[in-house]
């Protein structure tokens, strides 16, 4: 944990805050849960670039993984923490070019920078806390198909995400493929693994085992009270999976960090390196919703409920492009590759070649807007002239 001002209790966006380009989209219905149950007044926060075409056909929805956002593109600022976790691939003359795609990006439900989650408060005006009720990636898509209706797009010029963000990917290609023209999936699978599963369990008992965690219930604790000791944890934990061994071989070794003696009570350089991002994440993210989305995650299946995965796959149409990064040790190559062969609209898998592991389809941005012009060069210019055109 840095020295100076402590953290407030969650990282979560606040009702006050600055908006900086958040939108957002009120569902007036309650929404019905797969686990069972119905989540009543909920609210996707969301980012848009460019302009949508008169006759709506130039739409393309971006996904975030576990701790990203709505901010896809754009310089940190006010309402905005960090910079566009994207921004390499979404703007004019950019891969995602804003001067002829309208990109849509919004926050998932059950996060905490904007959207409906542990951190919002309940329509009794208490916080949500420990009592948010248990997500999946379909009650996710079920919100963001609502947004969808309420901007008028009937079906997405194309659909990308990479980790989390790919699982919501697929749900909206196998749950509603006449609503996906193009699909983009990049460093996910069809069906969580139990190596997975046990990754992101062990996080989710660090944040639970943290004494600040109080169930839950913490959001409204002074700063520096809330489990940021467990959150950051798991954040550690997280990071080691998301790159590659060589990578932090090859960086780190076994050197002490510089004025430091680990026989003395100091750190190596790997461990200063994971305090750091463990640091920054307490003051940007909740760690309740690291909870939820940690199980959300856990429970993908594409299968589920449509006599198994093959059958489930067997249902996208859209047209599909899998990529996985070749040193991905929490995604391995193998379930892109899985994905691909089962996907009737897909080719083969397309590799990307980095050192950094998992965090390759974030970093590689090069590599990733080649696939996504290639995926996007066939489909055709808006039919109609955009405004100001």
């Amino acid at each position: 944990m840095p020295q100076g001002t402590p953290p407030p209790a969650t990282g979560a966006w606040r009702e006050g805050a600055p908006p900086g380009r958040r939108q957002w989209y009120d569902r007036t219905e309650p929404l019905a849960l797969e686990a069972g149950g119905r989540l009543s007044g909920v609210r996707l926060a969301y980012e848009t670039w460019g302009r949508l075409a008169p006759d709506r056909s130039n739409a393309v929805l971006v996904l975030h993984a576990l701790t990203g956002d709505s901010h896809a593109a754009g310089e940190a600022g006010p309402g905005h923490p960090t910079s566009g976790w994207w921004d390499a691939l979404i703007g004019p003359g950019r891969a995602l070019d804003t001067d002829r795609w309208f990109v849509v990006a919004p926050n998932v439900l059950g996060g905490c920078q904007g959207s409906t989650g542990p951190a919002s408060l309940r329509p009794d005006g208490r916080y949500w806390g420990g009592s948010f009720p248990r997500l999946t990636q379909r009650d996710q898509v079920l919100a963001e198909a609502g947004l969808a209706d309420a901007l008028g797009i009937e079906r997405w010029a194309l659909v990308v995400g990479g980790s989390m963000g790919g699982m919501r990917a697929l749900e909206w290609a196998v749950s509603r493929p006449e609503r996906v023209a193009s699909l983009f999936l990049l460093a996910c699978t069809a069906v969580a693994s139990a190596d997975q599963i046990a990754w992101a369990t062990a996080q989710v008992h660090a944040i639970r085992a943290d004494p600040h965690w109080r169930g839950g219930h913490y959001h409204g604790a002074a700063p520096g009270q809330g489990p940021h000791a467990g959150l950051g944890i798991a954040r550690r934990l997280a990071h080691i999976t998301y790159r590659g061994a060589e990578e932090l071989d090859a960086r780190f070794g076994n050197r002490a960090q510089a004025g430091e003696d680990p026989w003395a009570g100091g750190r190596y350089q790997v461990e200063s390196y994971l305090d750091h991002h463990a640091a920054k994440l307490v003051r940007r993210f909740d760690a309740a919703s690291y909870v939820v989305l940690a199980e959300a995650m856990n429970a993908h299946d594409t299968g589920r409920g449509r006599d198994g995965t093959r059958a489930a796959l067997a249902r996208v149409t859209a047209r599909t492009l899998v990529a996985g990064v070749d040193t991905d040790r929490l995604y391995p190559f193998a379930q892109q590759e899985e994905l691909a062969a089962r996907i009737p609209s897909a080719d083969r898998a397309r590799v990307i070649s980095s050192p950094y592991g998992h965090d390759g389809f974030l970093i590689e941005t090069t590599q990733v807007a080649g696939l996504i012009r290639e995926l996007l060069d066939d489909v055709r210019e808006p039919s109609t002239t955009l405004p100001g055109g």
